[in-house]
């Protein structure tokens, strides 16, 4: 099991170190100056993004999880932030084609910037991990399916959680416990 476990850790850091770091201050950028963030994805990447959502929320940011029943219409000046490996699953193309004709900005966390959400993005952050495609230009894992992809960005996207919380004018960490959950 340690091997294993060993063999993960390894896949996914060297996953992250090759994430252009641009692309990610940009991304935090994006969700810092958004009126509103709404955040969406399929299978597992739904729920790595359900993940960073309640970071966020934790953080004092307005956002909401696509699909949810309290989720508004999303607007001009909002972000839609789309976690999806292939950039292409049919649902989430609908979502950004949608945030873009109401003219609010779009962000894609993928392993396919030149995707069809990728073409219509104005911000986009490249894993390069393995999705269930197995293309030949994947990395290896001995992960099943999208697992690569779906760990190394539930990790970059703590990290952006992290770089927010560092900004001199946001909330500290010390101030989150407040909007965690006390109906427990």
């Amino acid at each position: 099991m340690k091997k294993i476990t060993d063999t993960l850790v390894s896949e996914v850091t060297e996953v992250l170190q090759q994430v252009d770091p641009n692309e990610t201050t940009e991304l935090a950028m994006e969700i810092k100056q958004a009126k509103r963030i709404f955040v969406t994805g399929t299978g597992r990447s739904g729920l790595v993004g359900k993940i960073f959502a309640m970071r966020l929320m934790h953080s004092g940011y307005p956002i909401y999880v696509v699909g949810e029943t309290i989720t508004p219409s999303i607007e001009t000046g909002d972000l839609l932030l789309v976690i999806s490996g292939s950039g292409n699953t049919a649902t989430l193309k609908h979502f950004a084609a949608k945030a873009k004709e109401v003219d609010a900005e779009l962000a894609l966390v993928t392993t396919n910037k030149d995707s069809d959400i990728g073409q219509m993005s104005d911000c986009c952050v490249s894993i390069p991990a393995a999705t269930k495609n197995r293309l030949e230009v994947e990395p290896a894992t001995i992960q099943p399916l999208g697992s690569q992809f779906d760990q190394s960005a539930h990790i970059l996207m703590d990290a952006i959680v992290v770089y927010l919380l560092q900004d001199p004018e946001g909330k500290k960490h010390s101030s989150l416990n407040q909007k965690h959950a006390n109906l427990e």
